[in-house]
Formats: structure tokens, sequence, C-alpha cells
């Protein structure tokens, strides 16, 4: 079944060679574009693609405001940011608003189509230096973790395996427990963390695992 994929990008050039790049791909199909937020939120909303790419910088409303909006009428599409912006507070402006990955706009055709894929698979793609930039934030600046925080092994079980790579549908057959328990682990997961993406649970716990194991021990 073809990937619904959606745009919404005010370059007009940008635009075009997106919507070409994912028409003219086997496996997808483009669903939308619009060149603002405003008026892309009815038929995104009703229509509920798969996958949106979505710019930052839109006229009017961004695009961050515009995926805080969305995400909490549409919690199974993902949305995939595709910007000039690589600094710290657009990435994680745009992680908290709800977004699973972040792209550079001069990412190559095959890479962006091959994040279209991985994000809507289960996966969190971002380009190279904004993972760095993630994993240095955190280092530079780690926020305490209160007690009620702590992940029980099982959610540490499950969160383990989707920081090294697994897909969600992996879970299940791993860890013989259904799609169901493992949705509500995840759900747990980014309750307990205070976060809305796997891209930023990864990140959380990636640094606290390296730095005290704050979320008990590894099970056996």
């Amino acid at each position: 079944m073809a990937i619904e994929v959606s745009i919404v990008e005010d370059d007009p050039h940008v635009r075009r060679t997106l919507a070409d790049w994912i028409s003219r791909a086997a496996g997808f199909h483009l669903a939308g574009k619009w060149g603002d937020a405003e008026n892309a939120l009815a038929p995104l909303e009703a229509n509920k693609p798969n996958v949106v790419l979505m710019d930052i910088n839109l006229p009017g409303m961004s695009g961050v405001d515009a995926v805080r909006k969305l995400k909490p009428v549409m919690p199974q599409t993902q949305f995939l940011m595709l910007t000039v912006y690589e600094d710290e507070d657009h990435i994680y402006s745009a992680l908290a608003a709800g977004a699973t990955g972040y792209m550079l706009k001069q990412t190559p055709r095959e890479e962006l189509l091959s994040a279209l894929q991985n994000v809507h698979q289960g996966g969190s793609p971002m380009t190279s230096n904004i993972a760095r930039k993630i994993v240095q934030a955190f280092r530079q600046a780690p926020v305490p973790v209160a007690e009620s925080e702590v992940l029980s092994p099982r959610e540490h079980e499950v969160l383990d395996m989707l920081t090294h790579g697994y897909l969600f549908k992996d879970v299940p057959d791993r860890l013989n427990i259904s799609v169901h328990t493992v949705n509500t682990y995840v759900r747990r997961i980014y309750e307990k963390l205070h976060v809305r993406s796997r891209a930023q649970a990864v990140a959380k716990y990636t640094h606290y695992e390296a730095e005290s194991r704050p979320y008990g021990s590894r099970p056996s």
C-alpha cells in the first residue's frame, strides 16, 4: 500500500520539486500540497495522510504551530520537518510540538524518500548533524529525573529496543506481546518522560543511560 504524503511548503519551486519526487517514486502517493498552514489544516485533518512534510518558516502560522495544532487530532500521522534551520531552538520546538523527524532542505532525493519510509515505519529520521546537536545539547544541559519518571523493567526494554533502531512493528514479535500492549507501553513511556515523540524519548533515554542509568537495571 502506497505511503500517503502531504506537503506544506511556501517556496513554489521547492514545493513543485518535492511533489515531483513523491509523485514519481514507487510506493508513494502525493495526497496534497499547500503553500501555507492555514489552508492546509482542514484538508489534512480530514484526510489524515500517513506523513506530512512540513516547512517551519511559513507565512502566517508557522510549521511548528501547525504541527502542535494537528498532532492531537492526527495521532497516527507522522510529521517530518523539512527546513533550513539547524539550531537547537528550532529543532526542540518542532520535536516538542509533535514532529517525529527533522531533515534539512538540502537533503538529496533518495535520502528524503528513505526518511519518509523510515518515519512511516516507526523511525525518527534526522540529518546526521541534527542528531549530533541533540546529543550535545543533552550532554551540556542535563535535567534531573524525578522518581515518578522511573520506567518499569518492561518499559525500559521496549525503549531500549527503539533506541537500538528496531521499528515499532518489530517489538511485539521480539518481546512476544501484542501490538496493543506495545502501544500502551510507548504511551506510558512518553508520559513518564514528558515527551511526545520517539525521537525525544530516545534522545532523553540515551543521555541518562550514559550518565547514570536512572531508569533501573537492564532486564536480563
